[in-house]
Parts: structure tokens; sequence; C-alpha cells
């Protein structure tokens, strides 16, 4: 009971004490008592609003910024009448002017001046601006956020009783916002009324000492100089606190965190910004003159707090990832949609053994990172975005072994065993380890430990580590299946995307020359062959001029590489030159003698023997050339190219077929480095 009535008669109890203090006179000591609860209480209205998570959790702000305003106003009252009877006001003033002025009057003045300016200028303006904004805005808002309640209190969204709530919380925030506006004004005219007491203490109190109290003019200055500004003081400080705290108020956000809370999070949310203003403060230490410590202990604490940043992410990372696996693995029983995921066939899929499942477990170098790596990578040489990788752990496989699967299907396997590393050379009989060919490139390598991948370096040895393994085992295979890869709607994206440059050549292609999927077919033909199809908006002007007399896929596959020409023939050029395998003129001319359509594709039809023979004579030739060179290609006519790359294909992997004009499409110099020949002079079995 006494609690409760104290509570409520504290605040008007003090209002009338205020108005006291401008009419009764009163004493020194009784003053430094007040100017000290003065200053706690403006000190803590600024902590307060600091800690408050959002403006209308200090509500009464407003009318207790009207009553410390009417309060220091008060204290005004009462010192200057100290002052001017008395020649002294307290020792919490005569403390405050001393250690001010610090034994120079005009240091003291400046000091001050400037922070009245500081105080006035800055502060107190900012927050009136500030406070005058928001009311605008909050008032504003008000029909729409009532609108709002409504619509959703009649869609059912929330409870009548959540919708009063709303009504009132929006009510709330108006009438604080226009009570805001209003009290920044007494702030405003507190500072005012604040530098207007000063100059009468200061005039008055040289007139009154000189004239009433027989100072010399010295004396005067001296005296009522250190009484003024240690009263100039002691209410400026704390409207200066109160400034402070209405900008902090109506700039606060509706936010569930204190401003501590969110200014430290916020401001960690950068760890670029950290590392770079920590370089940005280590750098100005090392120009001359200035304290290099000082600089460098601030730049050590801002990159040990971009150090943090880093680690905390990837703890939170990992603890989610952690999560969203405990959650998936507790699920009690799966529902359609998860079964369904399950059934889905992925375009492109990695399994691990379970031993070495650490590959997929996170960091900066690992097998996922590696992947979104590559997918850039392929995106900018082949002109197709990569589909997703799905990597996942499978007991079925054995031991350090991995496996990647194309459309669900197996398309290489190979073994990465942990602790080692992969030497690739040709003096690796110093190394330990168990030797093995490169699933790629076909090299003889040795996987070594780890700890011996330094001595494999020196030893000549090109050192890959497991993940590079899989990842150019990954890339080979995309690169050799693009074709596979290429779906209708990747197909439909990159359509989409060229119309932005080139709306012109689309709309002439699709939907009146070709279909999407027509356009499909000939783009899978170009990557089946490793052509990149980057350049795409001169393969659908190809299409175009060629669609309009035939719709054949390998016309068209023709039509688009002969536009292609140049790019293709500078893939296989070193220092303008190319080297290139030709057929003997009288085979080749057999050749075309044999050419016959089949389903709609070329082939050369001959007898089995003549087949063989043909095939076996161009593996020898390609087999007997040099390999320090450019890759070598096989060149033959253009109504050839098709039907002898079908039979190579299969026979002479990674061997390129061009036409002649394909090959001098870029202007290069031609090297021939071997012709194919059969052993027997004619073809026996040609089908007329």
């Amino acid at each position: 009971m006494i609690r409760q009535l104290l509570s409520k008669a504290t605040v008007p109890v003090g209002v009338v004490g205020i108005i006291l203090l401008l009419i009764v006179p009163i004493p020194t000591a009784l003053l430094d008592v007040l100017i000290v609860v003065n200053i706690s209480f403006a000190l803590l209205i600024l902590l307060t609003a600091m800690f408050a998570k959002k403006p209308l959790d200090f509500s009464v702000f407003p009318s207790l910024l009207l009553v410390a305003t009417l309060f220091r106003l008060g204290l005004n009252v009462a010192s200057t009448r100290l002052i001017l009877g008395e020649a002294h006001a307290g020792q919490v003033i005569q403390a405050f002017g001393q250690i001010t002025i610090s034994g120079s009057l005009v240091i003291g003045a400046v000091i001050f001046l400037i922070l009245t300016v500081i105080q006035f200028v800055v502060v107190t303006k900012g927050a009136e601006r500030v406070a005058e904004v928001g009311a605008r805005f909050t008032l504003d808002a008000m029909p729409g956020k009532q609108m709002a309640i409504d619509a959703d209190l009649n869609a059912g969204l929330i409870t009548e009783e959540e919708a009063r709530r709303r009504r009132a919380e929006v009510a709330a925030e108006s009438d604080f916002y226009g009570a805001m506006d209003g009290a920044s004004k007494f702030v405003k005219g507190d500072a005012i009324a604040g530098i207007v007491i000063v100059a009468i203490n200061f005039v008055g109190g040289i007139i009154i000492g000189m004239a009433q109290r027989g100072m010399d003019m010295a004396d005067a200055l001296q005296n009522y100089s250190i009484l003024t500004i240690g009263d100039g003081l002691v209410t400026q400080i704390p409207a200066l606190l109160m400034a402070v705290a209405t900008g902090m108020i109506v700039t606060r956000e509706n936010t569930e965190s204190e401003i501590g809370q969110a200014a430290g999070r916020q401001l960690m949310q950068s760890r670029n910004a950290l590392l770079i203003t920590g370089l940005a403060a280590i750098a100005m230490g090392l120009i001359p003159g200035m304290p290099f410590l000082a600089f460098l202990a601030i730049g050590g604490l801002l990159l040990f707090a971009a150090a943090r940043v880093r680690a905390n992410r990837a703890r939170k990372a990992a603890e989610a990832a952690e999560a969203q696996a405990t959650e998936s693995a507790d699920a009690a029983a799966e529902g359609p949609d998860e079964l369904m995921d399950r059934m889905r066939v992925h375009p492109l899929e990695i399994s691990l053994a379970p031993d070495i499942i650490d590959l997929a477990a996170g960091g900066a170098g690992d097998l996922l990172t590696r992947v979104k790596s590559l997918r850039r990578k392929l995106a900018l040489e082949l002109g197709i975005i990569m589909p997703p990788v799905r990597t996942r752990d499978n007991v079925e496989l054995p031991a350090e072994t991995y496996a990647i699967l194309i459309a669900g299907v197996e398309a290489g396997r190979g073994s990465v065993p942990r602790g080692h590393v992969l030497a690739i050379g040709a003096d690796l009989d110093q190394l330990p380890g168990r030797r093995v060919t490169d699933p790629v490139f076909g090299l003889e390598g040795k996987w070594v430990p780890a700890e011996m991948s330094h001595a494999a370096d020196m030893a000549g040895a090109t050192v890959i580590d497991r993940a590079s393994v899989i990842i150019t085992h990954l890339s080979d295979l995309v690169q050799a299946q693009a074709d596979r890869l290429l779906s209708l709607e990747d197909v439909r994206q990159l359509t989409e995307h060229l119309k932005q440059t080139h709306p012109a050549t689309v709309e002439e292609l699709t939907p009146a020359v070709l279909s999407l999927a027509g356009i499909q077919k000939v783009l899978a033909g170009l990557l089946a062959e490793r052509v990149p199809i980057v350049d795409l908006a001169r393969i659908f002007e190809a299409l175009v001029l060629r669609g309009k007399t035939t719709t054949e896929t390998p016309m068209l596959i023709e039509a688009a590489r002969t536009a292609l020409g140049p790019a293709i023939a500078a893939r296989f050029a070193e220092e303008g030159r190319i080297r290139v395998v030709m057929f003997d003129p009288l085979l080749e001319q057999q050749l075309l003698e044999g050419m016959r359509v089949v389903d709609g594709q070329p082939q050369i039809v001959l007898a089995p023997d003549a087949t063989l023979d043909l095939l076996d004579s161009i593996r020898r030739t390609v087999d007997e050339l040099d390999r320090s060179g450019p890759e070598p290609i096989l060149v033959c006519a253009p109504s050839l190219r098709q039907a002898v790359r079908r039979m190579v294909a299969t026979q002479v992997r990674g061997l390129p077929v061009l036409s002649y004009d394909e090959a001098a499409a870029g202007g290069f110099a031609t090297d021939v480095v071997g012709v194919v020949r059969l052993s027997q002079p004619a073809l026996p079995g040609v089908n007329p």
C-alpha cells in the first residue's frame, strides 16, 4: 500500500518541488544534491533509451523529458540566484568550473562553447528533425495499418483480441511519435534558455561584483567566469544526455533486440569490411610520425574480429547442416513428396564410399566447393549450365571408391584413399604407394602418403589431391556426355537469355522455323562432338538461314559448324598451325562412293572386312604420331565428315573429325602429319 502510494505521489511531488525551485531560495548544500540528482537522472534516462528494444517500451519518455527540462530550468534559476546574490553556488558548480578552466580562462570558455555548439547545433537539431519526420510518416501510415488489421481480421488470420491489441499498438505508436515531435521542442528551448542564462550570469555577475562587492575587473572576471562556466556545464551536460536520449528513441526501429546487440550483430556481419578496415589501420600506422603501436593494436583487433566472423559462420553452417540431417534422419515416416524425390533420377550424382565421405564434409577446398567452381568453368567453356550434382554415401561401394552417375547410370568410378595424394610422373619408383592408372588421361601414377607430396613434387611428378582427382574425372565425363545433360528446359532458358540481346534472331527461328526440341537436337549434336555452344547467337543465325530449306538435324548441325568454323579450328591450333591426318585421295573417293543415308543419318556402307581394315588403319596412323605437338585432327570432305565421325567415334576415342572447310576457316597453316591408307589397294565388298 505504502509502495503504491509512493509510486503515485513521486512525480506530482517532484513537479511541485521543481516549481518551488523557481520561487524559494535554497542553500548551496541542497543545490549540490539536486545537481547530482539531475545528472544521474539524465544518465538513467539515456541508458534506459539505449536498452529499450523498441520505442514504445519507453513510452513515458516525452513526459519525463518535460519534467527533466523543467527540473534543469529550476536549477538554473536557483543557481543564478546564488551566483548573483552570494558569489558562490556550491561545490559542484565550483569544481566543474575550475576543472574546465584549468588555469586558463580562454581555454575554459572555448571548451564550454564547443560543448554548447555540439548540443545545440548537432544533437538537438538532428533529434528535432528526426522526431518531426517520424511523427509525419507514422501519422500518414496509420490509416493503412488500420486497414491491414481489418483485412487480416476479416480473412480470419487473427482473432478479435489480437486485432484490438494491434489497433491499440498502432494508436499508441501514433501518440508516441506525435508527443516526441512536441517534446523535441523542449530540448531545443532548454538549450537556448541555458545559453541565455549563462550570458546573464556572466555579465550580471561581473557588474554586481564590481559595483556592489568592490572587486576589481580581474577578480570579478576570474570569480564569475568559474561560476558561470561551472553552472553552464552542470546544466548543459544533463541537457546533452537528454538530447542524445531523444535521438536514440526517435531513431530506434521496432526490433526485438537492444541497440547494443543489434549494433554488434550488424557491425560484425561483414568480414570483408572488418578485414579491410584492419589492414587500413595497420597501413596508416606505417606513415612516418604516426603512433604505430596504437594503429597496430586496433588493426589487430579488427583482423581478429574478421577471423571470428568467419569461424562463427562456418560453425553456424555446420550446425544448420547437422540439424537438417538429424531432422531428416529422425522423420518417422516419409510422405509422398519425399518418396517422389527419392524416385527422381538426378542428372549428375557422385556416390562416395562411407570411408571417404569426409570429402563432402565442408570447408574451403572440399568436393562441394570444387563442384561449384567446375560449374562456372564449364559454363564459360561449353555454354551450358551443368546440372546440380547430388553427393551421397553408398555403402555398396568398395572402400576408398567413388562412382559418378549420369542420369542414374554409372559413367565412371575410381579410388581415392584417405591420407594420400595422386602423383603422376615417370620416376616414382623411389616413392612408396600403390600404382594406378589415371582414369581421365590414362597416365601411370601412384597414390603416395600426403606427407610425401613434397618429395613427389621434387621428383618432378604432378601432385593431385583427392578432391581434384574426382573433379577432373567429373569434368571429363560431363564434357564427353554434355549432349545427354542438355535438357529441353536448359534450351528454353538459353533461348530466353539470348532473346534479351538478340530478340530478332530468336523470334525468327522459333517457333516458326524450329521448335525448342529441334534446337535441342542441334545443340546436343554439337556438344556430342565437344563443340562449345557459347556463341549461341551465331548458331541461331545459321539455323535461321539453313532451317528455311531443310529441318534435317544433320544438315542443321553442319550449318552451325560452318558458322563456328574459325572457333572450331582455333581449338586445335598452336602458334598458328594445325596438325592434320588425311585420307589417301583414292581411299577418300572410294568412301564417297560408299556413302548412304540410313534413317536420315549419313553412313559409309562397306564390307565387314573393309570396315575393320579402315578403322585399324586410322587407329594405327594416329598412334604413330608424335604426341608432343598440338592435338591432331582427321580431315575429310564436308559430305563425308558426319559419316566418318560416326564410324571412328567408338573406335578412336577423342579423335576430332573436321571438314576441309572447317580446318581452313581460321586461316591457320596446315601440317599433314599422317595419311590413312589401306593395306589393300581396293575396298572389297563395297555395296554399289
